[in-house]
């Protein structure tokens, strides 16, 4: 072309959770049987779709507005319900998104180029894809403690606030994805001091509030907070066997409090009704969906399923020296970091078939992070498909997979795959 056409940081969008699949994939074609943990897809790991669900998608369906453009200003009806529950909540402050990369991406495309958010490291790869694209630059993080039950290094966050004044919000994931953690009171607190303090703004990611072991631990931020302005997200398809109900939302308080960030919120709003619409089913289902006398039940027995899921990782991880395993909060991952002193990082993986060796041989060599040579030779050696914890812009390495699967034998086996993998590339 006569021009180059791509973005200077196009490479920021990545997601190399789904990247391993390619691989994976030409691996599976020499007929193995790939254990696939690298995704969140209940559905795919056979989790029954309840009988009250579909009773509510299908009577939904039978309605003719469900088939229509939905208003650009949403749902009447879903905004008025989702203000019923929280009264600190204005139905012009809550903008309905397609998608989780269609809200994640409107809000950072929407800010100033130089303004940034910082966010957690490890952190949820869309999120620092998109931030980082948008200011052309590496993404900004304040560090989690896998030594203190990754909690927030608040120090290292008030200083690099501090000495950045490029730095306009800060990016908070709770529960979040992909360490298991669950916030204190507290902790939360000191980072919205750190912000009104700074002049900030907070983005909550809270798509996984809903699935916290125990309810004790549960905080939403407009439980505590009133004195910031600050953006909630929400999604319903983690909260359901319900992966396409791609519905996302923001809710904005304290838009008022400030006029540059009011300015910044009518722009996300402009910028989504530039669209059609959002996706009119998921939304239209909302009320009935949490309301319903089943809901509850139902998300209780799903916890249960992955907190017992959890514990016999704990039994199968917590005993070995070369990993960290912190006790899970919440459903749906797992996630270990790796002690890099307790392993042969010159490790090899030594592969039967030489088009497989090649294969990994070459990806494994585009990176110098243990932890992807770790992944890419499970994978090829023992056919278990996760994801390493750099992919996450993460500066510690580990891995990452789910805890989805419903045969309880075959999760098992696949936990002891790991920890035998484990053993067998140590010191």
């Amino acid at each position: 072309m006569r021009k180059d056409l791509l973005h200077l940081w196009s490479n920021e969008l990545s997601y190399e959770i789904r990247e391993i699949v390619e691989v994976a994939k030409k691996i599976e074609k020499t007929w193995l049987d790939i254990t696939w943990e690298n995704i969140w897809d209940p559905v795919l790991k056979w989790e029954e779709i309840p009988d009250w669900l579909k009773d509510i998608v299908k009577n939904a369906c039978e309605i003719d507005e469900v088939y229509w453009y939905s208003p650009t200003r949403w749902l009447d009806k879903t905004l008025d319900f989702l203000c019923s529950r929280n009264p600190k909540l204005k139905k012009e402050n809550i903008i309905f998104f397609n998608w989780l990369w269609d809200a994640i991406n409107k809000v950072y495309r929407n800010l100033a180029f130089d303004a940034r958010v910082i966010g957690p490291n490890p952190a949820y790869s869309t999120h620092s894809s998109a931030e980082a694209s948008h200011a052309w630059t590496e993404h900004i993080t304040y560090r989690l403690d896998p030594d203190n039950w990754w909690n927030p290094d608040l120090d290292e966050l008030e200083n690099k606030v501090k000495y950045n004044p490029n730095i306009v919000g800060i990016l908070v994931v709770n529960p979040d994805n992909p360490t298991w953690a669950v916030f204190k009171k507290e902790i939360l607190e000191s980072i919205v001091d750190i912000a009104r303090r700074y002049n900030l703004f907070v983005i909550f990611d809270e798509i996984y509030e809903k699935l916290i072991y125990d309810s004790s631990d549960r905080v939403l931020l407009s439980d505590i907070i009133w004195e910031v302005p600050w953006i909630s997200m929400k999604w319903i398809s983690k909260e359901l066997p319900w992966p396409w109900a791609r519905c996302w939302w923001i809710e904005v308080y304290n838009k008022t409090k400030d006029e540059n960030f009011s300015k910044y919120i009518d722009t996300i709003l402009a910028s989504k009704m530039l669209e059609v619409c959002s996706t009119t089913l998921p939304q239209y289902v909302i009320p009935e969906v949490y309301t319903s006398k089943d809901f509850e039940n139902h998300t209780k027995a799903r916890l249960e399923k992955y907190k017992l899921r959890s514990q016999i990782a704990n039994d199968i991880f917590s005993p070995l020296k070369q990993v960290k395993f912190i006790e899970p909060k919440w459903a749906f991952y797992l996630s270990i970091v790796l002690n890099l002193d307790e392993f042969d990082l010159d490790y090899k993986a030594q592969v039967d078939n030489p088009e497989i060796q090649s294969l990994i041989d070459n990806v494994i060599s585009k990176s110098n992070r243990f932890d992807k040579k770790f992944c890419y030779s499970i994978l090829a050696t023992k056919w278990v498909c996760i994801v390493p914890l750099s992919w996450f812009n993460s500066s510690y390495d580990g891995f990452r997979m789910t805890v989805l699967e419903n045969d309880i034998e075959k999760y098992t086996k696949t936990l002891e795959t790991i920890r035998d993998f484990i053993i067998e590339i140590s010191n």
